[in-house]
């Protein structure tokens, strides 16, 4: 049996960890041949329909995401007419609820996997040809020979700390920046509106074997790792025994999604010690408002969550981001723009505003008319409406997302920009009214674009900061012919005998650069090295004007 594995991701850089993780069950099964057409949403569906009936497989599967659903019907539509006698199964988030309208709109598909599926895609493949023998698979939703809708539950791993790690498949890829790695599989909170709620029970692995898992890693030359689990400090000694495991692997950087919630005491004495950049944290906020999180049936206490959050926040030796919602339930748009107001004044890393999707399977969705949510019936399922929220203010939330990514989370513009967020209220709708009326809040802007853009906006609306602008632009290694540099002096431009070094060494073969504010009284000395021709300066020094 020749089985063909559509791998279609949003890009090359992102590698799904389905294939593996399934493959990896089978190795043994000398009677199965593995092949693999790999591309992305972007690319034409007819070549890669071509590609797999150049394969000529007797199976075909994939992962079906968000994002790739509607690219993965028009593939498999087409391999399907090109390939009459091939079947194809999917499973992913995707077929979490209930199937049977999917199933009937996708006649070529011959069935999805509800669940987790390693265990049971194995078994299926048993009885892949005799779908009279569907019955006995768990999780597995088909229409059956008279037409009928048949569903099997959702499938749940029972052995997790017994499956065959990805990282043994000779599809897992080595070749992507970074790997995904899970070490607890469930989540022991209850959100309405994530696929994992309620989601029992939580399933571990071993320190040990993570160690093994990671030592691997490692051995690959990969230096990133996304730790996948849905909390990783649900419990406080499990979190404490893999921060110390990370401690062992000083040179890779880890990413972990964190509740701030459910900070210890003891837990926050351990981040607070650990090596500076080993650890990217998540915290998933999601809101600030206490009726929101309660209708969401998010687990844990405000007060608490927004204490933890500062603490993590504040650290030095790590960076932390928090994330927003926008169309949940109760939450207005003047709530979240307050929101976001907060987190910077938290000095957040960075702010991920996304709009809620009404995923299948999950509270929400089923309860969407009861909450007063009206949502796209196509992926992503994106919510269009609730009682608080209108559909041009959704679609203002979307565009503060582009302004929070363009200026707030990217690091040459991001202290200026918490200044302007945090020191003036009226800041974020009305930088954000400007770029609309500009027409380039949805348009790619480079990293200079943007500085001249807050630049001379803030000249006009907010000339205090254009000092701010200026140096940050400076800073980032931007041009010093360009406007937000036009009261810098670069000519005979010779050392302060009383200047305060702020970071970095002067010697004699630096070029020198100087900015004079007269309403501080200060003057800002900036120093090039020549030899290398690196645009970012090397020094930066302050003095007092005369």
């Amino acid at each position: 049996m020749k089985i063909l594995w559509l791998d279609l991701n949003s890009s090359y850089a992102h590698a799904s960890l389905a294939l593996p993780a399934l493959h990896a069950q089978l190795l043994h099964q000398e009677d199965l041949s593995w092949d693999i057409v790999s591309a992305t949403i972007n690319e034409n569906p007819g070549m890669i329909a071509g590609e797999i009936y150049r394969r000529q497989p007797d199976l075909i599967a994939a992962t079906c995401w968000l994002f790739n659903h509607e690219m993965l019907m028009h593939i498999l539509g087409r391999a399907k007419a090109l390939l009459p006698e091939a079947s194809i199964a999917l499973g992913g988030p995707e077929f979490l609820g209930n199937n049977e309208v999917f199933l009937r709109n996708h006649p070529f598909v011959h069935c999805v996997f509800r669940g987790e599926g390693e265990e049971v895609f194995a078994q299926w493949l048993d009885v892949w040809n005799t779908p009279e023998q569907w019955n006995s698979i768990e999780g597995l939703c088909y229409l059956d020979s008279n037409g009928q809708y048949r569903d099997n539950g959702l499938a749940r791993v029972s052995g997790f700390d017994r499956l065959t790690h990805p990282e043994q498949s000779r599809f897992f890829n080595w070749e992507k920046p970074f790997v995904q790695l899970e070490t607890t599989r469930g989540c022991f909170n209850t959100c309405a509106f994530c696929v994992s709620g309620g989601e029992k029970p939580v399933r571990t692995l071993s320190i040990d074997t993570i160690r093994e898992r990671i030592r691997t890693i490692h051995a690959h030359g990969i230096r990133n790792i996304r730790v996948l689990d849905r909390t990783f400090n649900y419990n406080s000694n499990r979190a404490k025994a893999l921060l110390a495991l990370f401690r062992e692997f000083p040179d890779i950087h880890f990413h972990l999604e964190i509740h701030p919630a459910l900070l210890t005491d003891t837990l926050k004495e351990e981040l607070a010690d650990m090596p500076a950049g080993l650890l990217h944290l998540e915290a998933g906020i999601q809101s600030l408002r206490e009726e929101v999180l309660e209708t969401c049936r998010r687990k844990g206490k405000l007060q608490d969550a927004l204490e933890g959050l500062r603490y993590l926040c504040n650290l030095p030796n790590l960076i932390t981001h928090a994330d927003l919602i926008a169309g949940l339930p109760l939450y207005h748009l003047t709530q979240l723009v307050e929101d976001v107001r907060t987190l910077a004044a938290y000095r957040a890393g960075e702010i991920q505003l996304e709009s809620l999707k009404l995923l299948p399977g999950t509270e929400m969705r089923r309860r969407a008319e009861e909450l007063g949510i009206r949502y796209s019936p196509f992926p992503p399922y994106e919510v269009l409406q609730t009682r608080e929220i209108t559909p041009d203010e959704l679609q203002r939330a979307r565009l503060l997302s582009r302004l929070l990514d363009a200026y707030y989370n990217t690091s040459a513009w991001q202290d200026i920009t918490r200044r302007l967020i945090t020191e003036q209220p009226d800041f974020l709708l009305h930088f954000l009214d400007h770029l609309i009326a500009r027409s380039v809040i949805d348009q790619p802007m480079s990293l200079e674009r943007r500085g001249i853009i807050l630049y001379e906006y803030c000249k006009t609306c907010y000339p205090d900061y254009t000092l701010a602008v200026s140096l940050a632009w400076i800073e980032a290694g931007m041009s010093l012919k360009k406007q937000p540099a036009e009261r810098v002096r670069t000519k005979h431009v010779t050392p302060s005998a009383d200047w305060q070094c702020c970071w970095g060494t002067y010697h004699e073969g630096l070029r020198l650069c100087k900015l004079e504010d007269e309403s501080t009284h200060r003057c800002y000395w900036y120093g090039f090295e020549t030899e290398k021709q690196e645009t970012q300066p090397c020094l930066k020094a302050v003095s007092i004007l005369a």
